[in-house]
This record gives C-alpha cells, sequence and structure tokens, in this order.
C-alpha cells in the first residue's frame, strides 16, 4: 500500500488518469447490465418496483445488479369482462408472432386498436376495450414482441415494435370493411404507435396517445432522477448500449419528432403528477402534431398510470365525443363517395 501511495505522489497525473479510465469502464459494465435487464424479459422472474416506491438499499442494489423484469403474462381475458372474442396470430415484416384478441361488436361504428405499456401485456388494456364495447366500438389488444403470447423475450421500448403496431393494424383493416380503425397506445405502445406512423407507413383514421416520453433518453434520465442518483452520464450510456443489444438508435427513438408525420385527429393523454415525462414534454409532442385536429387533456392529480381504471368517468367523457367525431367523419366520407352531396367548394382563383 505504502509503494502505491509513494507512486501516486510521483506521478499525480497518470494516477488521476488511471482511476478516471477505471471508473469509467466500471460504468460502462454497469450501464450494458442494465440496459440488458430492462430490455430483456426473464420467466420467473420478480419484477423489480418502480424506483420512486424502492428503499435506499433496494436502490442500492438495482443500481449496481441492474433491474429484473419478469416476462408479462396476461392475467384476464375479455371473457372476464363479459365480453366474447377470439384469438389470432399475425407475423410482423421482421418475423415476429404476435398473438391478438378480436373483441367483435354487434354493430360495431368501428374498430380500436390497443397497445399496452412496458412490461404489461394486452391484459391491462382491458379496461379499456370494455369501456370501449360500452362507446359502440369493437377493439384489437395485441401483445408486443416478448409479451404474452407473442414470440420473443426483448423489448425495444417501441422502437421496434412499430412493426407489431403495423402487423395489427393491418389486421383490424381487413376485419374493419371502410370502418374507421383508430390506432390507441398507452406510454410505450403509445411511442411505437407514433413510430408506426412515422416509418412503417401506418395511417389510422383516428390516433389516441397515451402518456407517451418525448424522447428514449429523456425517459431513461428520469428514471435514473427518481433514483435519487444523477442521470449523467449513466443514462446516455445506458441509452447507447441497449442500442448495440438491440440494433438500434436509441438517441434517435424520437416521438416529437414521429408526432410530425401524424395527420389524423388525434387526443393526447397525460396526468399532471406524472414523475417520468412532463407536462412540457406532452405539449412538445402535441405541438409537433401535423393535424390541425389535436387535443391534449391533463388528469388532474394524476400520474403516469391506466386512466381509464382510476378516473373511468373522466377518460370515458373525453373519448366519446372525441370518437363521435371520428365516427361521424369517416361515416360523411362514405355517403360522398357513394354519391351523396358532398361539402361544397370554393374556388378562389
Amino acid at each position: 500500500m505504502r509503494r502505491v501511495l509513494a507512486w501516486v505522489r510521483r506521478h499525480p497525473f497518470r494516477a488521476t488518469v488511471s482511476v478516471l479510465a477505471t471508473a469509467f469502464v466500471l460504468l460502462n459494465i454497469a450501464a450494458y447490465r442494465h440496459a440488458a435487464a430492462m430490455t430483456t424479459f426473464v420467466d420467473g422472474a420478480a419484477t423489480t418496483d418502480r424506483p420512486e416506491r424502492l428503499g435506499v438499499l433496494d436502490r442500492m442494489g438495482v443500481l449496481l445488479s441492474g433491474v429484473e423484469v419478469r416476462r408479462p403474462q396476461n392475467d384476464s381475458t375479455p371473457a372476464d369482462f363479459g365480453l366474447a372474442f377470439s384469438t389470432h396470430d399475425v407475423t410482423t415484416s421482421d418475423d415476429v408472432t404476435v398473438e391478438l384478441w378480436h373483441v367483435p361488436h354487434d354493430d360495431a361504428r368501428g374498430v380500436v386498436v390497443l397497445g399496452h405499456g412496458y412490461s404489461a401485456a394486452k391484459s391491462s388494456v382491458l379496461t379499456n376495450a370494455a369501456a370501449l364495447h360500452e362507446m359502440g366500438w369493437a377493439s384489437i389488444l395485441f401483445d408486443f414482441r416478448g409479451s404474452g403470447g407473442s414470440s420473443g423475450d426483448h423489448t425495444t421500448l417501441g422502437f421496434h415494435e412499430c412493426h407489431d403496431v403495423a402487423a395489427a393494424m393491418s389486421f383490424a383493416r381487413g376485419w374493419a370493411d371502410g370502418r374507421p380503425v383508430v390506432l390507441f397506445g398507452t406510454s410505450m405502445g403509445a411511442a411505437a404507435a407514433l413510430r408506426a406512423i412515422a416509418v412503417a407507413d401506418v395511417r389510422p383514421d383516428a390516433l389516441i396517445v397515451e402518456v407517451p416520453f418525448d424522447r428514449l433518453l429523456n425517459t431513461v434520465r428520469a428514471r435514473f432522477e427518481l433514483m435519487g442518483v444523477p442521470s449523467w452520464p449513466s443514462a446516455e450510456l445506458l441509452v447507447f448500449w441497449g442500442g448495440v443489444q438491440r440494433d438500434l438508435d436509441g438517441f434517435d427513438h424520437d416521438p416529437v419528432r414521429y408526432a410530425e408525420s401524424v395527420t389524423c385527429p388525434t387526443l393526447l393523454l397525460h396526468g399532471s403528477e406524472d414523475q417520468r415525462v412532463s407536462v412540457e414534454q406532452i405539449e412538445s409532442i402535441h405541438d409537433a402534431f401535423a393535424t390541425s385536429q389535436k387535443s391534449l387533456h391533463v388528469f388532474e392529480g394524476l400520474g403516469h398510470e391506466p386512466y381509464a381504471v382510476r378516473r373511468g368517468d373522466e377518460w370515458g367523457g373525453v373519448l366519446r365525443p372525441f370518437l363521435d367525431e371520428v365516427a361521424k367523419g369517416i361515416e360523411g366520407t362514405v355517403r360522398t363517395q357513394q354519391g351523396a352531396p358532398g361539402p361544397r367548394r370554393q374556388d378562389n382563383r
């Protein structure tokens, strides 16, 4: 030990460089492990609790070893909500098998395609499907890759999941027979929906996005901040190594930019107490939508959580008029195409 201290005193610059290099290597190793853990679902694992709920010792353990995420499973079916349904498998453009539930309606005004959040499965949006059924809408609920009945054991937090969205939307179009198809994504599902529109040529008749993150880097930063530790440079390293492991550019996973491709009527839902995504970040997505038919509803006092479950009456009161307008718009278009008088155009030349 004395020899080491003597060497440090004789070579302070080299000692400093050695310490910093060692710290950098260790930080990269930790980031690599964290990225792998966050994007890998493990059978039988006990999912690590939300960072804001962890005690000090548990947070230290997570920082050292990473999180554990149990492979999400469906804990209920539409039958538990009194809904008839059928199960189908579809294949994505990158050869992933996606399992979906089709919940029909005898007099459907259209169909809503529902994408769930991170570390969840399609059963997590059954409350939404039941409420939509009461409003007269059929629904398609699907498991993202790695979840429920779909293939794989990894997640890319909405990046490659855009292909899952595209496959589910294609199935919905085949069933809808000219009726409107609405895309509804929650959290990670919202990011996947926005990316699907931007890069996978998905064209819904309307879009509902609930608590999307604005950029992947920002949502990873928020996770570190919720654990009470500085996010730099850990968040940047985690996003980098996650991209290497899952074949993507995490710094380019940018729902704000994706929103610029959205031209259909759009409803954006958020909670005023969301600690993962700020109201300002949500507003940046809202402002980026290319459509003029857009609205933002903020649930006061709620955070990053399922609003249909926590505040169903308010949630339904927001969705019902939005979906009514979507249905009327499609019906008007169909009548015009069949020869009924359409809106009068004025030539201002």
